[in-house]
């Protein structure tokens, strides 16, 4: 009897220790995956920006850019594993065009853990008339999906190296997908398969010789295609693709 029990208890003890050092195997490659993330290249943002460029952090973490007072707003996405400061060059440049722009941060840096970051961002700058939602790849998807359930509230939606896998064809939105040509990290497949989710009249810009990384500025992406074009350039051509793309719009 003594010796079964004993058997009995190894073979518990066994079991639990096994399925907490799984957990721990796994919290800890959570851990590393997550904390694995693509920072923003502070040196380069500040040699980017002019001396009285200014921005406000909020105290629900969003940052802030621009004329509250503008006819329109951006609430912006970040990319996948991108920290969120890396877009601030971006969203500078679109604020001195006359768009005002929040930039919402995600938690772990992954906006699929936090879809609906847009709630309520509107209602804080009632001066603003039309607005626009967006994103940089994984957080232009998630913006998209947002918008699904969201469509009366934005005038369109901006995708830069994104697709939208929701179906937003029968919608009114105004739409607008920018992608570099020498993007690697992009799904081309799924990109042009997806194409079909997106009003007929969508408008699609692709920079020539721009890559997937280089609408923030956070340093290379494994996997990404080699620029032709600058860092600087590929954001300033972007923010007036964005522009023309919102005021013409508008009008």
């Amino acid at each position: 009897m003594n010796l079964f029990t004993d058997k009995k208890k190894r073979k518990t003890f066994i079991i639990v220790t096994s399925i907490v050092l799984a957990l721990a195997i796994l919290i800890a490659a959570c851990a590393i995956y997550l904390n694995d993330y693509y920072r923003a290249d502070m040196d380069a943002i500040d040699a980017f920006l002019p001396q009285d460029a200014e921005w406000e952090k909020r105290a629900d973490g969003t940052l802030a850019f621009g004329d509250e007072g503008a006819t329109t707003g951006f609430i912006f996405y970040p990319g996948g594993k991108v920290e969120y400061t890396a877009y601030i060059p971006l969203m500078h440049e679109l604020s001195e065009r006359g768009i005002f722009c929040v930039i919402v941060e995600m938690p772990f840096n992954l906006a699929v853990f936090d879809v609906n970051a847009a709630d309520g961002i509107q209602k804080k700058y009632p001066m603003i008339e039309d607005w626009y939602i967006g994103g940089h790849s994984l957080g232009g998807a998630m913006a998209a999906s947002y918008l699904s359930d969201h469509k009366r509230e934005f005038e369109g939606l901006v995708l830069l190296a994104a697709y939208s896998s929701e179906d937003l064809s029968d919608s009114e939105l105004d739409v607008l997908s920018i992608f570099g040509s020498n993007d690697r990290v992009m799904d081309r497949q799924k990109y042009k398969k997806n194409k079909s989710n997106l009003p007929s009249d969508f408008v699609e810009v692709v920079i020539d010789g721009g890559n997937h990384a280089y609408f923030g500025m956070y340093g290379r992406q494994d996997g990404d295609g080699k620029a032709t074009v600058s860092n600087e350039e590929q954001i300033k051509l972007t923010a007036d693709a964005i522009a023309d793309f919102v005021h013409c719009a508008d009008k």
